[in-house]
């Protein structure tokens, strides 16, 4: 979230290019020839159609699942449709039942895939597979997962031991998955999203400490 809190809602749920070259094919037979393969993946995109999701699956051993308002994120089959590149690190600007609260309200119009708590445990509310409403830019939301962590930008205090430890294991985890670098190119802070009003981590988020980090587990 961080501070200048917006609405980050990127509700165009209108069929992507590829789903719409489905159609303009049907109604031009013999012009383009998609696979079988082609079509099995993008048939679910077509309106009134849900790809399945199995109730209650995370995508981070230990994490727990708490599922977000469906208004906050859109439904996806990343990385087959929207490849993913980046990890995206946010402050809550609050506790964690107050934004667990605030990605279950569909009036919020925002979540991020995970909280990483002060105790360092860790909930996803989104599945990976998705495109969770958290960057304020839609671009981003489709590229990136987005870690939310418990606290407040102005007080270093709230970022403790283990919620460093624990969101390096799972940023490392995230990275490995999608075959992304470990790097400040791929992992941001919400303030570095081209657009955002946003401030978050702030200032004293250890980058130096986080990325070690992140790099000693990957290489674990």
């Amino acid at each position: 979230m961080g501070a200048n809190q917006t609405v980050a809602g990127d509700g165009d749920r209108r069929l992507g290019r590829r789903a719409l070259l489905v159609g303009g094919a049907a109604a031009a037979a013999g012009t383009v020839a998609l696979t079988r393969d082609e079509l099995s993946r993008l048939y679910w995109r077509l309106p009134g159609v849900r790809k399945a999701r199995v109730a209650g699956a995370v995508d981070f051993r230990g994490a727990r699942w708490v599922a977000a308002s469906p208004a906050n994120y859109r439904t996806a089959d990343r990385p087959s449709d929207y490849p993913v590149d980046r990890v995206v690190v946010h402050v809550t600007q609050g506790g964690y039942a107050s934004a667990v609260k605030a990605f279950q309200d569909p009036a919020h119009q925002a979540a991020a895939h995970y909280i990483v708590r002060q105790d360092g445990r860790i909930t996803q509310l989104v599945r990976e597979l998705d495109v969770a409403f958290h960057a304020g830019n839609r671009s981003y939301n489709e590229r990136s997962v987005g870690i939310e962590h418990e606290g407040f930008v102005d007080r270093p205090e709230d970022f403790t031991d283990a919620m460093y430890a624990a969101s390096a294991r799972l940023t490392a985890a995230i990275c490995r998955r999608y075959g992304m670098a470990v790097d400040r190119e791929h992992v941001i802070g919400h303030a570095e999203v081209p657009g955002t009003d946003h401030t978050d981590p702030g200032e004293h988020w250890d980058w130096g400490r986080y990325m070690g980090l992140v790099r000693r587990v990957g290489q674990a």
